[in-house]
Parts: C-alpha cells; sequence; structure tokens
C-alpha cells in the first residue's frame, strides 16, 4: 500500500482517487465566480492553472488572486500549477520566470500542494522543491506527452526520475493512439505502484480512449483523478457528478474481491 500524503483533510494515496478540478478563469472576475462554484462541488482538491490567468506576468496580481482563490475555498487543499505551453499549457515562459513565479507563491504560504515540471533545470527544481517541503507544501513532479505513449520502461522511468528528485507524488500524462497504449499506461501504474510503495502516484491516458485510466485509479495505483466542472482544462476529463459515481461503485466492488 503507498504511502499516504496528507494535505489539509485530504489523504492523497487513501481509498478513492480524489478528485481535482482545475480553476482556468482568465480574470479575477472569472476565477472568483469559478472558485464559489466549486467550493459546492464533491470534489477534493482545486487546481489553479495559472497559465490561463491574464496577469500571470505580474506576482503581485497573481498573489491578490491567490489571497482571492484561498478565502473563497476555504479549506479544500489547493495545488499552484503554471503549464508550459511545451506540456500542453496556454502559454510559453522563460525558466527564470517560471521558477521565480513558483517560488514567490510558495512563500505566500497559501497553497498547499505545487505542480513543477520534470524536465526543466534541475538545480533550480531541486532549489523549489526545498522551498515548498520548508512550507510544508507537497510537491507534484510532473510530465505530460501530448503526441504519444511511450513504452512501460520509459513511464515507470520517468515516475522513478520524479521520485529520485524528491517529488512527493511523481505524475504523468500520456496521450493514447491505441487501446494497447492505454494498456501501457496501466501496466506502468500497476508496477510502479509495486515498486515505489513508499509514496502515492498519478498517471493518466488522455483523450477519449484513455478516459478508463481516469476511473480506475484505485485498482490500478494512480492516487488523484482530474475532473471537468464546465470547461477541461486537458483532453478526456469526465464531468465532476459522473467520476465520483463511478468511482465510488468500483470502490465498492474491490471490497467484494
Amino acid at each position: 500500500m503507498s504511502k499516504s500524503v496528507k494535505v489539509r483533510d485530504v489523504f492523497i494515496g487513501e481509498g478513492l482517487p480524489k478528485i481535482c478540478v482545475s480553476l482556468i478563469g482568465r480574470t479575477v472576475q472569472e476565477l472568483r465566480e469559478e472558485a464559489a462554484l466549486l467550493k459546492e462541488l464533491p470534489i477534493d482538491i482545486i487546481e489553479w492553472r495559472s497559465d490561463y490567468f491574464s496577469e500571470v506576468d505580474e506576482i503581485g496580481s497573481v498573489t491578490e488572486a491567490l489571497h482571492l482563490i484561498r478565502n473563497t475555498i476555504g479549506n479544500i487543499p489547493l495545488l499552484f500549477t503554471f503549464r508550459t505551453a511545451k506540456e500542453g499549457g496556454e502559454r510559453s515562459i522563460e525558466k527564470e520566470a517560471y521558477f521565480h513565479l513558483n517560488k514567490n507563491m510558495v512563500e505566500t504560504g497559501l497553497i498547499d500542494l505545487l505542480d513543477i515540471e520534470l524536465f526543466t533545470e534541475e538545480d533550480a527544481m531541486k532549489e523549489v522543491i526545498k522551498l515548498a517541503h520548508s512550507h510544508q507544501i507537497a510537491v507534484i513532479l510532473s510530465n505530460h506527452d501530448f503526441e504519444k505513449t511511450p513504452s512501460k520502461e520509459e513511464i515507470i522511468s520517468r515516475l522513478q526520475k520524479a521520485q529520485q528528485l524528491g517529488a512527493d507524488i511523481p505524475k504523468i500524462a500520456v496521450m493514447p493512439q491505441s487501446v494497447k497504449d492505454v494498456l501501457t499506461l496501466l501496466d506502468a501504474t500497476a508496477t510502479m505502484k509495486e515498486i515505489a510503495a513508499d509514496l502515492p502516484i498519478v498517471t493518466m491516458s488522455m483523450g477519449g480512449k484513455g478516459a478508463v485510466s481516469r476511473m480506475a485509479g484505485e485498482i490500478f495505483g494512480s492516487a488523484i483523478t482530474f475532473a471537468s466542472a464546465k470547461k477541461a482544462s486537458a483532453p478526456g476529463q469526465i464531468p465532476i457528478e459522473e467520476l465520483k459515481n463511478i468511482l465510488t461503485i468500483l470502490h465498492k466492488s474491490l471490497s467484494y474481491s
């Protein structure tokens, strides 16, 4: 059984996969409305995808928006993410600006989890991880491949690399070109769960073919699944209520095995 990561009142890695939904508002008003909506829904984690925010270049504006989000969502764990264009995000960013933004958000003390992309400057990454941990913030080291599904060995290698660099939660998302690609991702997930039993992992196969991977995390070993409220932030996300029902059904079925 993987070791869980406690974030506020949520234990990531225990029981049902935790449902995460992204805030993708481009303005403060849109973020205010989204956050108020998400607070009332049956979700476990809220992710702020700051790469959607029109004023993300201004640290002061990002900090103000973060205060607004935190005050709106109450005790729901908050994940801060700037997803770069090279990994499927909304915009490009210089490495220095990327790490400057993430460091500043850590230092606010308003976030609970931080997403850092695995394939970036290693020394700067380690510095941010150390800073996050000093503020009791859990770190997700993530990798996204929107073109293909790597081999099982490569998927496991990337997750292990994240683990070795100090991730609390390694994450990978891949794009399937066939049903066999989805099976590759699920097989890699199950194997990684066995060989890295001391921490939770997050994996997903994107798009319509990969939707099953968002539902079957408890069986194969993925601890967080991403759902959509109004608009999906990644291909293949399932609406919250539908996903919650599916996760609950699978969880009950496992009790009979």
